[in-house]
């Protein structure tokens, strides 16, 4: 949403412990840019995107990093997709022609504008994809009305799910800018948590987002409190992050589970996050670890979110995990990048 402002990290190692556990190590971006997205096509190869048009590439695993350049214009690139090696989606955020989408299939030296917002009312934040095919973008709503855009052609065509289709939104409800990782796909099962309003709730669709339903969370709701994050390791088992960005250190009820789909969630308080989280994920390869993080630390769980141990080190806004898991890329404030190993 418009209000999330940049707050800068720094990188720096950490170990967890002597034996096991994620260890980060420090990347040199070469930029000072706010990062916001981040995506691993492979242990080697991964994109960033951020503030002033900034987008970076690297082939050999974070060692270095090319930059990019989709647009002239010094839009912010709050969210990056990669698909496959060489196909990645990346979207622009801001108000009416500042919301944009442009893809490419050659490794990022040429891209396509796939959509060009005229609604000077829209205002994109996030993005999925299940395959090259189907995506899934959200925006805060507009009178009582939630943005929601779907393609099942590769993006050629994006199409806004009708508004009879999706029940009504809250006041100032919306999908924080944050991470790009608010909205999850699964199969046929998309899932959106939002924030900035009353509650803080999760939109569902098990059609591939033809139609919707909407069901509570308990995470803490407001101007700068919500969810900020949602994953899923399957149809049922997911996890949602969040807290209020205006108190990073704070953990006030900001993360909860589900083992039904998103119909229900259950606060977890003992032995939860150490403070703010702007991004959650599974361990791919595991069925019960998870790595949250946000600007100020990261946590991880080995037993389904049940409990977390903070790791003391780097905060980012974001990350993202490599198809085998062995490799996880972070990315935060004045261009500070890390890679997690397991």
């Amino acid at each position: 949403m418009s209000m999330l402002r940049t707050i800068g990290v720094v990188t720096f190692a950490v170990v967890l412990s002597a034996t096991a556990g994620p260890t980060w190590t420090p990347l040199t971006s070469g930029v000072n840019a706010t990062f916001r997205g981040v995506s691993a096509a492979s242990d080697q190869v991964a994109w960033a995107s951020g503030s002033a048009g900034t987008v970076l590439r690297t082939e050999d695993g974070g060692a270095t990093w090319q930059k990019i350049t989709i647009t002239a214009d010094r839009v912010d690139f709050r969210d990056i997709d990669a698909i496959n090696l060489k196909t990645a989606y990346a979207l622009s955020i801001g108000n009416g022609p500042a919301s944009r989408i442009y893809k490419t299939t050659d490794a990022g030296a040429t891209w396509t504008a796939q959509f060009l917002n005229e609604d000077p009312n829209v205002f994109l934040d996030a993005m999925t994809f299940s395959d090259e095919q189907h995506g899934i973008v959200m925006g805060d709503s507009i009178e009582g009305k939630f943005t929601l855009l779907k393609t099942d052609d590769g993006g050629k065509t994006w199409a806004r799910v009708p508004a009879d289709a999706l029940p009504p939104a809250l006041l100032n409800e919306g999908a924080f800018a944050a991470s790009g990782t608010n909205v999850a796909m699964f199969g046929n099962n998309v899932w959106i948590g939002t924030g900035a309003a009353a509650k803080a709730r999760v939109l569902r669709s098990t059609d591939r987002g033809r139609t919707w339903k909407v069901f509570d969370t308990p995470l803490i709701a407001g101007g700068s409190a919500g969810i900020f994050s949602i994953a899923f390791r399957d149809a049922t088992h997911g996890v949602i992050v969040g807290g209020d960005y205006r108190k990073e250190a704070e953990a006030l009820d900001n993360l909860a589970l589900t083992e039904d789909g998103g119909a229900t969630w259950t606060l977890i308080k003992d032995r939860g996050l150490s403070g703010f989280r702007s991004v959650v994920a599974y361990v791919p390869g595991t069925a019960a670890s998870l790595i949250a993080v946000g600007p100020q630390g990261t946590d991880y769980s080995t037993d389904g979110g049940r409990s977390w141990t903070p790791v003391q080190g780097p905060g980012f806004h974001t990350l993202s995990f490599s198809p085998s898991g062995k490799a996880a890329f972070g990315a935060g404030g004045r261009g500070s990048l890390g890679k997690l190993t397991w």
